[in-house]
């Protein structure tokens, strides 16, 4: 743990939280896990001691995204030792962003944190979130400095991929920022408006606005398991995040065929240069078409690709299928929350809730 971490810990029991006498300030953490039975216990003990440090109420909310292992065992029994936990299971693996969502449509909170359930984000940041929170700013989120444990591959392509969103997109996303931040109720109620099906978060935070905060910290390795982001994730990840903060892909592709175009243009100038004037050379037979058909071809299917990829996202919504289905909810007691089941409703979902 970092030693800046540990300091902040420290302090907590003395942080001032300002707020309306007699105002009940409840804090919620959402834990998205899937697969994570080495790790949970240990997430668990450290999110609840610096919680009980926070002079405010909270509750912790785990998403099960399908896990396979003993992770559903787990976490009935953490919820069974303590009241302030609540868990929703899915029907199966719906993928993080879905699992995020699902927290945040469930949390009673004045403030909600996301956290992942691996520990590489240290719970203890937590506190300066809440600092910042009280201070006025409505986003407060976390940016890697360091990302210890990592491949180079990864470190690489992560570095790269968040300036070349920067690049393409309108809103401003923060750079080296993951889904670990603390977003206030005003914030929680504007996300839930947006209910599109492929969901890039922070991306989706950045674009609602408000006022937002970095906080720095040092990234840990991973204690125990393995990360759930294989490569075909991340590439599908990253292209959900470009293509929906982002139509200059479909201007690319556009500029592309005039680029084509235009080389056509020069090939039939050449062509007949030798045809009038007869200089020999400027075109070379077969070879010469063959290059220009396969590259005309290449141009074009990249070109139907891109604009499949828009179209192809356009037809997932038009199907109106519910972001996600909820096969248990654990620890909510006999009331339902209203906004989840507005949110429910909206899309026309077929899903049972089993209330435990």
């Amino acid at each position: 743990m970092d030693q800046t971490n540990l300091n902040h810990f420290g302090s907590a029991v003395q942080l001032s939280l300002a707020g309306s006498p007699g105002e009940l300030q409840l804090l919620t953490v959402v834990v998205p896990c899937a697969n994570e039975q080495e790790m949970l216990h240990q997430t668990n003990r450290r999110l609840v001691a610096m919680l009980e440090s926070l002079p405010m109420d909270f509750e912790i909310i785990y998403i099960d995204d399908g896990s396979t292992d003993s992770t559903p065992d787990i976490l009935r029994e953490l919820q069974a030792r303590d009241r302030r936990i609540r868990v929703v299971r899915f029907s199966r693996n719906f993928g993080h962003q879905m699992a995020i969502t699902a927290g945040v449509e469930h949390a009673s909170g004045d403030a909600v944190v996301i956290i992942d359930g691996d520990l590489q984000d240290p719970p203890e940041l937590i506190v300066q979130f809440v600092e910042k929170w009280k201070e006025g700013h409505q986003v407060v989120y976390g940016v890697r400095t360091e990302r210890d444990g990592e491949s180079r591959f990864k470190l690489w392509t992560a570095k790269y991929f968040y300036r070349f969103i920067s690049k393409l997109s309108d809103t401003e996303i923060p750079l080296d920022t993951g889904d670990f931040r603390l977003i206030d109720r005003s914030v929680v109620d504007a996300l839930l408006e947006m209910p599109e099906r492929d969901r890039f978060v922070r991306g989706m935070v950045s674009w609602i606005g408000f006022s937002q905060i970095a906080v720095p910290y040092r990234r840990a390795p991973r204690a125990a398991g393995s990360t759930k982001f294989s490569l075909l994730k991340m590439m599908r990840f990253a292209t959900d995040g470009i293509v929906s903060f982002s139509i200059l892909p479909l201007r690319m592709a556009t500029w592309v065929g005039f680029l084509a175009s235009g080389l056509a243009i020069v090939g039939i100038l050449l062509t007949v240069l030798e045809r009038l004037f007869g200089v020999v050379g400027l075109v070379r037979g077969w070879a010469s078409l063959v290059i220009a058909v396969l590259f005309l071809g290449g141009v074009q299917l990249i070109c139907i690709g891109i604009i499949g990829e828009y179209v192809g996202r356009i037809y997932g919504e038009s199907k109106r299928r519910p972001l996600y289905v909820v096969r248990d909810r654990i620890g909510f007691g006999e009331q339902t929350k209203p906004g989840a089941e507005a949110n429910c409703d909206q899309r026309e979902t077929s899903c049972h809730l089993k209330r435990t």
